[in-house]
């Protein structure tokens, strides 16, 4: 049960990461996610390859708020994180 909430949290992150592309998204929200995915990764105690992805994505959501990344490294990183969701559920 709780993998598939954390899952549930990826897909949200990733879904925000989209939708950052094409509008301004609040960067309480960014803050939030992104301090959501570090405490995450932390649950894996960066043993495995996911939560060093959580850990990377994390970083990520927070850099977002003060540097503008290319667009083509959003995407990027959101197809990663809707999969590792998606992967969650099966």
């Amino acid at each position: 049960m709780l993998v598939k909430i954390l899952g549930i949290i990826d897909l949200i992150a990733g879904l925000i990461l989209i939708i950052s592309i094409s509008s301004s998204i609040s960067q309480s929200i960014l803050i939030f996610f992104g301090f959501i995915l570090l405490i995450k990764s932390s649950f894996g105690l960066l043993k495995d390859f996911a939560s060093w992805i959580d850990l990377v994505i994390g970083l990520i959501f927070l850099i977002s708020i003060v540097i503008s990344l290319p667009t083509i490294l959003i995407v990027i990183i959101a197809i990663l994180i809707v999969q590792k969701g998606i992967a969650s559920f099966l």
